[in-house]
């Protein structure tokens, strides 16, 4: 159901840190005119752990109301309360997203038991595509391949996020899962060869800057075209690296600042990109010609 580059949408935000919907429609063009596949409104990325819970519905409400079905929408509706997650993605499911991206239960550390009846537990509520999320270096919990397996039986269990950066992870995924449920990469600078080893998509960072060769470089992996997909990633994988020279979304929203897609504004805890890594991220910004 979900293939190809989904870009994590950084969250524009005026200097006062409130949503600016004015440049967040401007960059939902933006990338359905550079070939985003899909739209990932209020992830990491999207700085959910600091938007309130009205902020986040009228995030995704805005987002699927300015996408008009021309490509598709997945909220982040995760939580570490599965009572919580529960009620992001009723409200997201009828707001008509065309899934939901839910992260691992961060902080209290479930088992994998836990985790299986939390996920179980959204897709049972809520009859809307669901994809879990593992990226156990945000949330000290790593979802394992055997708990994967369980949501075989979920029939809305349709795609799994793994963010471990780890390809033989993938390709345990890959088998396990085969067509039943696709593996998702949540990270850019394995992405392509996850692809290349039966990935089915990848829900990124570097999509923000570079939507475009984003796009070109999944749809050639996915086809199996390895040296297509090689040169287009050449062109990006220095976004891969630099994207995260400080914590995510700090160098993607400055990004977007230098392309005229947003305002500087960013919430606290986080802070605005250290003068120091400006080159760096300009250059690889070059490479991308963006």
């Amino acid at each position: 159901m979900f293939t190809g580059s989904m870009v994590a949408l950084a969250t524009p935000m005026n200097d006062d840190g409130s949503v600016d919907f004015e440049s967040y429609e401007n960059l939902i063009e933006f990338h359905i005119q550079n070939l985003t596949d899909a739209l990932v409104p209020v992830g990491t990325t999207g700085e959910s752990a600091t938007l309130n819970h009205d902020e986040h519905c009228e995030v995704v409400s805005f987002v699927v109301e300015k996408t008009a079905k021309r490509i598709p929408v997945i909220a982040g509706t995760g939580a570490n309360s599965t009572s919580e997650a529960i009620a992001l993605t009723k409200y997201a499911y009828e707001a008509g997203v065309d899934g939901c991206l839910s992260v691992t239960p961060y902080y209290n550390k479930p088992t994998q038991e836990g985790l299986y009846q939390h996920y179980k537990a959204i897709a049972e509520a809520v009859p809307v595509p669901l994809i879990p999320y593992n990226v156990p270096g945000r949330t000290s919990c790593d979802m394992l391949p055997k708990t994967v397996e369980r949501f075989l039986n979920i029939d809305n269990i349709v795609a799994v996020k793994e963010a471990i950066g780890d390809l033989d992870r993938i390709k345990q995924l890959v088998e396990i899962c085969g067509d039943k449920i696709n593996i998702l990469s949540g990270d850019d600078l394995t992405a392509m060869d996850a692809l290349l080893l039966g990935g089915k998509g990848v829900i990124t960072v570097t999509g923000n800057i570079a939507p475009k060769y984003m796009h070109l470089m999944c749809k050639a992996a996915i086809e199996g075209n390895k040296d297509l997909a090689q040169e287009y990633d050449k062109k990006i994988i220095g976004l891969h690296r630099d994207l995260f020279l400080e914590s995510n979304p700090i160098p993607a929203k400055w990004a977007l600042y230098k392309m005229g897609l947003m305002k500087k504004g960013i919430r606290l805890p986080l802070t605005l990109f250290s003068e120091k890594h400006h080159e760096k991220l300009l250059n690889s910004m070059k490479m991308a010609e963006v």
